[in-house]
């Protein structure tokens, strides 16, 4: 028996054996290697001749397996037997059946303030199953105010976030933003980004004279307030608690009120 095969409708392979014998010694059956995929549909045709269809069983998952190798057997009547065999390997295409997936749902990350422009602040990461432009990964902004999309670039191709201007804590302490992972087929996944800022110490304490008494009585009973100071500091925590004090040997003191 000779084979030969050629492919028909989605999901079909239609084969074909020539045997030069007839009657009972011609081609009889077709046989395929066990497999959970693919069946066999025989058919004869009106004259007489019989044609094999590689039928598919179940949807095929490429990303369980990109291949498959089947082996066709044509068999004649005869006594022996005698057969022919046929490799057939099937490759399958990838379509873009997997979406790309975010590592994380909420990414957290603390930062010092005063961090260089242009520094590495974050780096997301999606996967995508699919091979090709289905697997290829873009990374874009998708919510974020205009204030904050001034302070941070996102690069599309490796999900790099870096500062692009210098960032206070006096001035915003904590920024979100909301990316998305597109493949090269549209299908997308998205992520938080959520950024704390830290504080430096980088604000020197203010003093304000409120009021003052001037000139000064010098029969003022003890306790009479001569000037009223007002301290301040920016920072946060440890960083803006003050202390004051003035210089020894003088009859003043500092009285702290809230």
């Amino acid at each position: 028996c000779f084979l030969s095969y050629s492919l028909c409708s989605a999901g079909r392979s239609r084969k074909s054996a020539q045997d030069p014998d007839s009657g009972i010694n011609s081609l009889q059956n077709y046989q395929l290697n066990k497999n959970p995929s693919f069946t066999l549909a025989v058919k004869e045709s009106p004259d007489g001749k019989k044609q094999v269809e590689l039928v598919l069983e179940k949807s095929l998952d490429r990303e369980e397996e990109s291949s498959h190798q089947l082996i066709l057997t044509a068999l004649d009547g005869g006594d022996p037997v005698r057969s022919g065999t046929a490799k057939v390997r099937i490759k399958i295409t990838d379509a873009n059946d997997n979406p790309p997936v975010f590592t994380e749902q909420i990414y957290k990350v603390s930062l010092r303030e005063n961090l260089p422009k242009g520094s590495l602040v974050f780096q997301v990461k999606a996967s995508d199953k699919d091979e090709g432009l289905n697997g290829h990964i873009s990374y874009f902004f998708d919510s974020i105010p205009e204030n904050t999309r001034k302070l941070f670039h996102l690069d599309p191709e490796n999900g790099e976030i870096t500062n692009t201007a210098i960032l206070d804590f006096e001035e915003k302490n904590e920024y979100t933003m909301e990316l998305e992972a597109r493949d090269g087929g549209g299908l997308t996944d998205h992520c938080k980004v959520h950024i704390e800022i830290l504080d430096e110490n980088d604000n020197a304490p203010e003093v304000t004279i409120l009021s003052e008494s001037s000139p000064f009585p010098e029969d003022s009973p003890p306790g009479t307030v001569i000037v009223l100071i007002k301290a301040l500091d920016p920072d946060a925590g440890q960083n803006g608690e003050l202390s004051c004090s003035i210089q020894h040997n003088l009859p003043f003191k500092i009285i702290s009120s809230s």
